[in-house]
């Protein structure tokens, strides 16, 4: 019978070749695990594979650490995967982001406070001390970086953050600065930034005067990972909401904040559940 209280999620992906299901599977049953999800995506364009299992444990599965190299021994080196094992019960440290907008943050604090967003919140970073008091009164901790001339004192002052609370994932909730190329690869494949459009429309500033200069009939928005290239990472959730000609700016605007927080919120839901995998600049997301 399996031991619900050890719980992984093991993620891969390699060429995609004949026989890599039955080997996972069979491994995991040699272990003593008993698998409870699995899901899988052959992407013909790449010849690339890619896995999601989520399996528990038994009495005689060994250690983590026998687990992993057990696995890399003798199924992942065979196939040539990039893959990693996550352990289901680790809550994820998450650090947010935000400047004067406080729409996504509060959504991500009410979340995380009426426990539907399993993570812990270490602390959250602002360049400005607008939210300060939103922030303190859930009783975390709340860092104001000012951005001066100097970005990279800025950015160090974030980064000790970043390694003083163990955090595992960056949130941007409308944090309107630009990463430096440095803090983007240090933060690669886990910074999520939402973008107050549908992309790739519309980047830069007053992105609702914009649309609806244009006369859209839908607006949206996206989260996707962040990279160097500004606004561009490999995208993780989008929505979109219909609008017509009688829509202003300004209700542009409030249907685009509650786009936002949904969007936002999924996409992070989904990066530490471990159902998105990099394609390319493309993702897989399992649901």
């Amino acid at each position: 019978m399996q031991n619900t209280d050890r719980r992984y999620i093991l993620t891969l992906s390699c060429p995609d070749v004949r026989g890599i299901v039955a080997s996972v599977a069979g491994f995991i049953t040699e272990q003593r695990g008993f698998i409870i999800e699995s899901a899988q995506f052959g992407d013909p364009s790449t010849n690339r594979f890619f896995l999601r299992m989520d399996f528990a444990c038994d009495a005689q599965t060994p250690p983590e650490d026998v687990l992993k190299k057990r696995f890399h021994d003798n199924v992942a080196s065979r196939f040539g995967m990039h893959w990693q094992l996550h352990d289901k019960h680790r809550r994820p440290r998450v650090l947010v982001m935000v400047s004067r907008l406080s729409h996504c943050l509060n959504d991500l604090l009410h979340r995380w406070s009426a426990g539907t967003l399993p993570v812990d919140i270490p602390a959250v970073v602002s360049n400005h001390e607008d939210l300060r008091r939103l922030v303190e009164w859930h009783q975390i901790p709340y860092y104001c970086f000012p951005m001066g001339k100097d970005k990279a004192a800025q950015e160090r002052q974030v980064v000790d953050v970043i390694d003083r609370h163990d955090v595992d994932v960056v949130v941007l909730a409308r944090y309107m600065q630009i990463l430096s190329g440095e803090m983007c690869a240090k933060l690669a494949e886990r910074a999520i930034n939402i973008h107050h459009s549908f992309l790739p429309s519309f980047k830069g500033a007053r992105p609702y005067q914009q649309a609806y200069d244009r006369g859209v009939k839908i607006i949206g928005a996206t989260a996707h990972y962040v990279t160097t290239d500004l606004d561009e990472g490999p995208i993780i959730e989008q929505e979109v909401a219909r609008v017509d000609h009688t829509h202003m700016p300004e209700e542009l605007e409030a249907v685009g904040r509650d786009i936002e927080c949904g969007v936002l919120a999924r996409a992070l839901r989904r990066h530490i559940e471990h159902r998105v995998l990099l394609n390319g600049q493309k993702t897989v997301v399992f649901k």
